[in-house]
Protein backbone atom coordinates (compact mmCIF):
# COMPACT_ATOMS: atom_id res chain seq x y z
CA UNK A 1 0.00 0.00 0.00
CA UNK A 2 1.27 3.29 -1.09
CA UNK A 3 2.05 5.93 1.66
CA UNK A 4 -0.50 8.08 2.14
CA UNK A 5 1.00 11.42 2.57
CA UNK A 6 -2.20 13.41 2.28
CA UNK A 7 -4.25 11.74 4.94
CA UNK A 8 -1.32 12.57 7.35
CA UNK A 9 -0.79 16.19 6.45
CA UNK A 10 -4.48 16.84 6.43
CA UNK A 11 -4.56 15.74 9.77
CA UNK A 12 -1.76 17.97 10.95
CA UNK A 13 -3.47 20.77 9.36
CA UNK A 14 -7.13 19.98 10.77
CA UNK A 15 -5.75 20.31 14.26
CA UNK A 16 -3.69 23.32 13.63
CA UNK A 17 -6.84 24.70 12.73
CA UNK A 18 -8.43 23.79 15.79
CA UNK A 19 -6.17 25.64 17.55
CA UNK A 20 -6.93 28.96 15.71
CA UNK A 21 -10.49 28.00 16.16
CA UNK A 22 -10.15 28.13 19.98
CA UNK A 23 -8.25 30.89 20.45
CA UNK A 24 -10.94 32.85 17.93
CA UNK A 25 -13.30 31.28 20.57
CA UNK A 26 -11.94 33.92 23.27
CA UNK A 27 -12.97 36.58 20.73
CA UNK A 28 -16.23 35.84 18.95
CA UNK A 29 -19.11 37.75 19.75
CA UNK A 30 -21.83 36.21 21.75
CA UNK A 31 -20.57 32.55 21.70
CA UNK A 32 -20.16 30.86 24.85
CA UNK A 33 -16.87 29.92 25.68
CA UNK A 34 -14.86 29.02 28.54
CA UNK A 35 -13.74 32.33 28.99
CA UNK A 36 -14.00 35.37 26.91
CA UNK A 37 -11.79 38.42 26.31
CA UNK A 38 -13.31 42.05 26.73
CA UNK A 39 -12.19 42.43 23.19
CA UNK A 40 -14.75 40.64 21.67
CA UNK A 41 -15.56 40.83 17.94
CA UNK A 42 -18.95 40.22 15.79
CA UNK A 43 -17.48 39.62 12.12
CA UNK A 44 -15.80 36.71 13.58
CA UNK A 45 -18.71 34.70 13.54
CA UNK A 46 -18.84 34.48 9.77
CA UNK A 47 -15.31 32.49 9.00
CA UNK A 48 -16.27 30.87 12.69
CA UNK A 49 -19.30 29.49 11.38
CA UNK A 50 -17.56 28.42 7.87
CA UNK A 51 -15.23 26.94 10.18
CA UNK A 52 -17.73 25.46 12.85
CA UNK A 53 -19.84 23.32 10.90
CA UNK A 54 -17.75 20.62 9.51
CA UNK A 55 -14.13 21.10 11.32
CA UNK A 56 -15.34 18.09 14.08
CA UNK A 57 -16.68 16.31 11.27
CA UNK A 58 -13.73 16.27 9.31
CA UNK A 59 -11.18 15.31 11.98
CA UNK A 60 -13.90 12.18 12.87
CA UNK A 61 -14.09 11.59 8.97
CA UNK A 62 -9.49 11.27 9.18
CA UNK A 63 -10.08 8.87 12.21
CA UNK A 64 -12.02 6.61 10.71
CA UNK A 65 -10.02 6.15 7.67
CA UNK A 66 -7.01 6.04 9.89
CA UNK A 67 -8.85 3.20 11.90
CA UNK A 68 -9.73 1.53 8.73
CA UNK A 69 -5.99 0.97 7.69
CA UNK A 70 -4.92 -0.46 11.61
CA UNK A 71 -8.38 -2.76 11.98
CA UNK A 72 -8.03 -6.13 10.85
CA UNK A 73 -10.93 -8.83 11.67
CA UNK A 74 -8.77 -11.59 13.18
CA UNK A 75 -7.08 -9.28 15.62
CA UNK A 76 -9.85 -7.06 16.52
CA UNK A 77 -8.86 -7.58 20.57
CA UNK A 78 -5.50 -6.40 20.06
CA UNK A 79 -7.08 -3.28 18.28
CA UNK A 80 -9.07 -2.45 20.98
CA UNK A 81 -6.13 -2.62 23.65
CA UNK A 82 -3.77 -0.54 20.94
CA UNK A 83 -6.74 1.68 20.99
CA UNK A 84 -7.18 1.86 24.32
CA UNK A 85 -3.58 2.56 25.52
CA UNK A 86 -3.33 5.37 22.86
CA UNK A 87 -7.31 7.24 23.52
CA UNK A 88 -8.21 6.51 27.41
CA UNK A 89 -4.51 6.68 28.90
CA UNK A 90 -4.20 10.12 27.42
CA UNK A 91 -7.67 11.06 28.11
CA UNK A 92 -7.17 10.11 31.94
CA UNK A 93 -3.58 12.14 32.15
CA UNK A 94 -5.52 15.39 30.40
CA UNK A 95 -8.54 15.21 32.52
CA UNK A 96 -6.11 14.55 35.73
CA UNK A 97 -3.07 17.01 35.02
CA UNK A 98 -4.01 19.60 31.92
CA UNK A 99 -7.42 20.22 31.94
CA UNK A 100 -7.38 21.43 35.64
CA UNK A 101 -6.42 25.20 34.48
CA UNK A 102 -9.55 25.40 32.36
CA UNK A 103 -12.18 25.06 35.06
CA UNK A 104 -10.07 27.19 37.50
CA UNK A 105 -9.92 30.38 35.45
CA UNK A 106 -13.73 30.02 33.76
CA UNK A 107 -14.55 29.70 37.66
CA UNK A 108 -13.00 32.25 38.84
CA UNK A 109 -13.93 34.49 35.93
CA UNK A 110 -17.26 33.74 36.86
CA UNK A 111 -16.95 34.70 39.87
CA UNK A 112 -18.27 31.32 41.42
CA UNK A 113 -14.69 30.00 42.24
CA UNK A 114 -12.29 31.54 44.88
CA UNK A 115 -8.70 32.32 43.72
CA UNK A 116 -6.02 30.25 44.26
CA UNK A 117 -5.00 27.22 41.96
CA UNK A 118 -3.47 24.81 45.00
CA UNK A 119 -6.68 24.84 46.50
CA UNK A 120 -8.29 24.55 44.11
CA UNK A 121 -6.62 21.67 43.08
CA UNK A 122 -6.77 20.22 46.41
CA UNK A 123 -10.98 21.03 46.04
CA UNK A 124 -11.12 19.54 42.50
CA UNK A 125 -9.27 16.10 43.32
CA UNK A 126 -11.14 15.82 46.26
CA UNK A 127 -14.28 15.91 44.79
CA UNK A 128 -15.90 18.93 46.13
CA UNK A 129 -19.66 20.02 45.23
CA UNK A 130 -19.30 23.04 43.36
CA UNK A 131 -21.49 26.31 42.94
CA UNK A 132 -23.71 26.19 39.79
CA UNK A 133 -22.59 26.71 36.39
CA UNK A 134 -19.11 27.10 38.50
CA UNK A 135 -17.64 25.75 35.30
CA UNK A 136 -18.49 23.26 32.34
CA UNK A 137 -18.82 20.01 33.64
CA UNK A 138 -19.84 21.61 37.08
CA UNK A 139 -22.28 19.04 38.29
CA UNK A 140 -19.83 15.85 37.91
CA UNK A 141 -17.05 17.41 39.72
CA UNK A 142 -14.39 16.98 36.82
CA UNK A 143 -14.39 18.15 32.92
CA UNK A 144 -13.03 17.06 29.70
CA UNK A 145 -13.25 19.86 28.10
CA UNK A 146 -11.74 19.71 24.68
CA UNK A 147 -10.98 16.54 25.51
CA UNK A 148 -14.23 14.94 25.04
CA UNK A 149 -12.93 14.07 21.43
CA UNK A 150 -10.61 11.43 22.91
CA UNK A 151 -13.76 10.06 24.72
CA UNK A 152 -15.56 9.63 22.01
CA UNK A 153 -13.22 8.04 19.33
CA UNK A 154 -12.28 5.67 22.09
CA UNK A 155 -16.27 4.73 22.51
CA UNK A 156 -16.41 5.05 18.52
CA UNK A 157 -13.49 2.83 18.15
CA UNK A 158 -15.50 0.23 20.36
CA UNK A 159 -18.44 -0.20 18.64
CA UNK A 160 -16.24 -0.90 15.35
CA UNK A 161 -14.54 -3.51 16.87
CA UNK A 162 -18.11 -4.97 17.74
CA UNK A 163 -18.72 -4.34 13.72
CA UNK A 164 -15.46 -5.31 12.45
CA UNK A 165 -17.28 -9.03 11.52
CA UNK A 166 -20.38 -8.00 10.11
CA UNK A 167 -18.38 -5.53 8.01
CA UNK A 168 -16.16 -7.52 6.57
CA UNK A 169 -18.56 -10.52 5.54
CA UNK A 170 -20.01 -10.66 2.20
CA UNK A 171 -22.88 -8.13 2.76
CA UNK A 172 -21.25 -5.94 4.77
CA UNK A 173 -18.63 -5.22 1.73
CA UNK A 174 -21.19 -5.18 -0.36
CA UNK A 175 -22.91 -2.24 1.86
CA UNK A 176 -18.99 -0.36 1.87
CA UNK A 177 -18.16 -0.95 -1.83
CA UNK A 178 -22.07 0.49 -2.62
CA UNK A 179 -21.01 3.87 -0.69
CA UNK A 180 -17.41 4.36 -1.75
CA UNK A 181 -18.77 3.55 -5.43
CA UNK A 182 -20.98 6.74 -5.27
CA UNK A 183 -20.23 8.67 -8.35
CA UNK A 184 -20.91 12.10 -9.57
CA UNK A 185 -24.00 13.87 -8.35
CA UNK A 186 -24.70 10.93 -6.08
CA UNK A 187 -21.26 11.58 -4.16
CA UNK A 188 -22.06 15.02 -3.85
CA UNK A 189 -25.41 15.06 -1.74
CA UNK A 190 -26.59 11.89 -1.01
CA UNK A 191 -24.17 11.11 1.61
CA UNK A 192 -25.34 14.31 3.48
CA UNK A 193 -28.98 12.79 3.44
CA UNK A 194 -28.18 10.82 6.81
CA UNK A 195 -26.95 14.03 8.54
CA UNK A 196 -30.04 16.20 7.09
CA UNK A 197 -32.44 13.10 8.76
CA UNK A 198 -30.53 13.07 11.93
CA UNK A 199 -30.67 16.99 12.17
CA UNK A 200 -34.27 16.98 11.79
CA UNK A 201 -34.93 14.06 14.11
CA UNK A 202 -32.41 14.78 16.96
CA UNK A 203 -31.22 17.99 17.29
CA UNK A 204 -33.68 19.80 19.24
CA UNK A 205 -34.37 16.94 21.84
CA UNK A 206 -30.60 16.11 22.20
CA UNK A 207 -28.74 19.50 22.27
CA UNK A 208 -25.00 19.34 22.40
CA UNK A 209 -24.11 18.68 26.45
CA UNK A 210 -20.53 16.90 25.98
CA UNK A 211 -21.39 13.91 28.17
CA UNK A 212 -21.41 11.01 25.76
CA UNK A 213 -24.50 8.97 26.91
CA UNK A 214 -26.66 11.61 26.77
CA UNK A 215 -25.49 13.56 23.20
CA UNK A 216 -27.53 10.92 20.56
CA UNK A 217 -27.41 13.88 17.92
CA UNK A 218 -23.54 14.67 17.91
CA UNK A 219 -23.24 10.58 18.32
CA UNK A 220 -25.24 9.97 15.29
CA UNK A 221 -23.06 12.41 13.58
CA UNK A 222 -19.77 11.62 14.52
CA UNK A 223 -20.13 7.79 14.01
CA UNK A 224 -21.57 8.22 10.52
CA UNK A 225 -18.90 10.68 9.23
CA UNK A 226 -16.56 7.92 10.97
CA UNK A 227 -18.07 5.00 9.07
CA UNK A 228 -17.68 7.21 6.18
CA UNK A 229 -13.97 7.79 6.65
CA UNK A 230 -13.69 3.97 6.99
CA UNK A 231 -15.35 2.84 4.18
CA UNK A 232 -13.35 4.93 1.98
CA UNK A 233 -9.78 4.60 3.48
CA UNK A 234 -9.00 1.75 1.02
CA UNK A 235 -11.32 2.44 -2.04
CA UNK A 236 -9.10 3.99 -4.47
CA UNK A 237 -12.12 4.26 -6.92
CA UNK A 238 -13.12 6.88 -4.46
CA UNK A 239 -10.64 8.79 -4.02
CA UNK A 240 -9.78 9.05 -8.08
CA UNK A 241 -13.88 10.21 -7.73
CA UNK A 242 -13.26 12.94 -4.86
CA UNK A 243 -10.23 14.26 -6.75
CA UNK A 244 -12.24 14.80 -9.98
CA UNK A 245 -15.04 16.67 -8.20
CA UNK A 246 -12.65 19.03 -6.08
CA UNK A 247 -13.69 21.81 -8.35
CA UNK A 248 -17.28 21.19 -8.20
CA UNK A 249 -17.15 19.96 -4.62
CA UNK A 250 -15.81 23.76 -3.58
CA UNK A 251 -18.07 25.40 -5.51
CA UNK A 252 -20.87 23.96 -4.26
CA UNK A 253 -19.90 24.14 -0.97
CA UNK A 254 -19.27 28.22 -1.31
CA UNK A 255 -22.60 28.37 -3.21
CA UNK A 256 -24.36 26.35 -0.04
CA UNK A 257 -22.58 28.42 2.48
CA UNK A 258 -23.77 31.71 1.39
CA UNK A 259 -27.67 30.93 1.32
CA UNK A 260 -27.16 29.17 4.28
CA UNK A 261 -25.14 32.21 6.29
CA UNK A 262 -28.18 34.69 4.69
CA UNK A 263 -31.15 33.00 6.51
CA UNK A 264 -29.39 32.08 9.74
CA UNK A 265 -28.24 35.39 10.51
CA UNK A 266 -31.25 36.70 8.81
CA UNK A 267 -34.24 34.83 10.28
CA UNK A 268 -34.64 35.49 14.11
CA UNK A 269 -34.52 32.40 16.27
CA UNK A 270 -37.71 30.87 16.61
CA UNK A 271 -39.04 30.32 13.27
CA UNK A 272 -41.77 27.84 11.63
CA UNK A 273 -40.42 24.67 11.49
CA UNK A 274 -40.12 24.67 7.56
CA UNK A 275 -37.87 27.56 7.58
CA UNK A 276 -35.48 25.28 9.98
CA UNK A 277 -35.62 22.65 8.20
CA UNK A 278 -34.78 24.75 4.88
CA UNK A 279 -31.47 26.30 7.26
CA UNK A 280 -30.30 22.57 8.65
CA UNK A 281 -30.85 20.74 5.00
CA UNK A 282 -28.47 23.49 3.88
CA UNK A 283 -26.17 23.44 6.69
CA UNK A 284 -25.70 19.83 6.08
CA UNK A 285 -24.89 19.97 2.27
CA UNK A 286 -22.75 22.65 2.82
CA UNK A 287 -20.64 20.35 5.72
CA UNK A 288 -20.94 17.28 3.03
CA UNK A 289 -19.67 19.13 0.36
CA UNK A 290 -17.15 21.05 2.12
CA UNK A 291 -15.50 17.75 3.21
CA UNK A 292 -15.32 16.14 0.21
CA UNK A 293 -13.91 19.00 -1.69
CA UNK A 294 -11.70 19.04 1.60
CA UNK A 295 -10.89 15.20 0.59
CA UNK A 296 -10.40 16.28 -3.06
CA UNK A 297 -8.05 19.08 -2.91
CA UNK A 298 -6.04 17.43 -0.14
CA UNK A 299 -5.30 14.42 -2.07
CA UNK A 300 -4.34 17.03 -5.02
CA UNK A 301 -1.88 18.81 -3.16
CA UNK A 302 -0.81 17.22 0.07
CA UNK A 303 -0.04 13.77 -1.26
CA UNK A 304 3.92 14.29 -1.21
CA UNK A 305 6.27 13.41 1.23
CA UNK A 306 6.26 16.93 3.03
CA UNK A 307 9.79 17.25 5.29
CA UNK A 308 7.56 18.48 8.03
CA UNK A 309 5.31 15.65 8.20
CA UNK A 310 7.32 13.35 10.18
CA UNK A 311 7.69 16.10 13.17
CA UNK A 312 4.29 17.24 12.80
CA UNK A 313 3.26 13.16 12.92
CA UNK A 314 4.78 12.98 16.24
CA UNK A 315 3.89 16.39 17.54
CA UNK A 316 -0.06 16.40 16.65
CA UNK A 317 -1.19 14.62 19.80
CA UNK A 318 0.59 16.25 22.01
CA UNK A 319 -0.13 19.36 20.30
CA UNK A 320 -4.04 18.53 20.17
CA UNK A 321 -3.90 18.05 24.34
CA UNK A 322 -1.68 21.10 25.27
CA UNK A 323 -2.94 24.09 23.63
CA UNK A 324 -6.74 24.56 25.29
CA UNK A 325 -5.43 24.74 28.56
CA UNK A 326 -2.46 27.10 27.00
CA UNK A 327 -5.16 29.21 25.41
CA UNK A 328 -7.60 29.48 28.56
CA UNK A 329 -4.53 29.97 30.97
CA UNK A 330 -2.73 32.81 28.61
CA UNK A 331 -5.89 34.35 28.29
CA UNK A 332 -7.02 34.57 31.82
CA UNK A 333 -3.63 35.59 32.97
CA UNK A 334 -3.13 38.45 30.09
CA UNK A 335 -6.95 39.96 30.82
CA UNK A 336 -5.03 41.89 33.85
CA UNK A 337 -2.81 43.76 31.64
CA UNK A 338 -5.57 45.62 29.75
CA UNK A 339 -3.52 44.34 26.49
CA UNK A 340 -5.57 45.81 23.30
CA UNK A 341 -7.26 43.70 20.71
CA UNK A 342 -4.10 43.46 18.23
CA UNK A 343 -1.53 42.55 21.33
CA UNK A 344 -3.45 40.32 23.59
CA UNK A 345 -4.52 37.42 20.58
CA UNK A 346 -0.61 38.04 18.85
CA UNK A 347 0.88 36.81 22.56
CA UNK A 348 -1.68 34.29 23.29
CA UNK A 349 -1.15 33.00 19.94
CA UNK A 350 2.80 33.05 20.08
CA UNK A 351 2.77 31.76 23.71
CA UNK A 352 0.36 28.85 22.68
CA UNK A 353 2.87 27.68 20.00
CA UNK A 354 5.78 27.94 22.18
CA UNK A 355 4.48 26.22 25.31
CA UNK A 356 3.27 23.01 22.70
CA UNK A 357 6.45 23.03 21.22
CA UNK A 358 8.42 23.49 24.05
CA UNK A 359 6.30 20.67 26.25
CA UNK A 360 5.91 18.30 23.50
CA UNK A 361 9.59 17.98 22.82
CA UNK A 362 10.12 17.44 26.31
CA UNK A 363 7.64 14.98 26.44
CA UNK A 364 9.01 13.04 23.21
CA UNK A 365 12.48 12.61 25.04
CA UNK A 366 10.85 11.28 28.33
CA UNK A 367 9.78 7.56 27.85
CA UNK A 368 7.03 7.21 30.60
CA UNK A 369 5.27 10.38 29.55
CA UNK A 370 5.77 9.40 26.02
CA UNK A 371 1.94 7.50 26.55
CA UNK A 372 1.00 9.85 28.34
CA UNK A 373 0.27 12.07 25.54
CA UNK A 374 -0.53 8.95 22.98
CA UNK A 375 3.14 8.42 21.67
CA UNK A 376 4.54 5.12 20.84
CA UNK A 377 7.60 3.95 22.88
CA UNK A 378 11.11 6.19 21.62
CA UNK A 379 11.96 2.57 20.54
CA UNK A 380 10.03 3.73 17.05
CA UNK A 381 11.52 6.61 15.10
CA UNK A 382 9.36 9.37 13.97
CA UNK A 383 8.91 8.96 9.80
CA UNK A 384 5.58 9.95 7.90
CA UNK A 385 3.74 6.49 8.66
CA UNK A 386 2.68 4.53 5.59
CA UNK A 387 -1.35 3.89 5.12
CA UNK A 388 -1.49 0.58 7.02
CA UNK A 389 -0.12 2.44 10.24
CA UNK A 390 -1.82 5.35 10.43
CA UNK A 391 -4.07 4.69 12.54
CA UNK A 392 -1.17 3.95 15.19
CA UNK A 393 -0.34 7.68 14.76
CA UNK A 394 -4.24 9.40 15.35
CA UNK A 395 -5.40 10.97 18.43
Amino acid sequence: MNRRHDIDALRALAFCLLILYHLAMFYVFEWEWHIKSVHQAEWLQYPMLFVNRWRMDLIFLISGIAAAFLLKTDRVWRFVGQRTWRLFLPLVFGMAVIVPIQPYAQGVSNGLVEPGFVQFLLDYYGGKPWPKDAFDGWSHGMTWNHLWYLAYLWMYTLALALLAKPLASATGQRLLARFAGLRGTALLFLPALPLVFYTLTLQERFPDNGDFIHDWYRNAVYFTVFLYGYAIARNQGFWTEALRLRKQSLAWALGLFVPYLGLAMVLPDEVPFWQQAVIWTLRNLYIWTALLAILGWSHALLNRPFRWLPWANESVYPWYMLHQSLIVALGFWLANYRLGPITEPALILLGTVVGCWSISELVKRIGWLRPCFGLKPRSTPPRVANAQELSGSMP
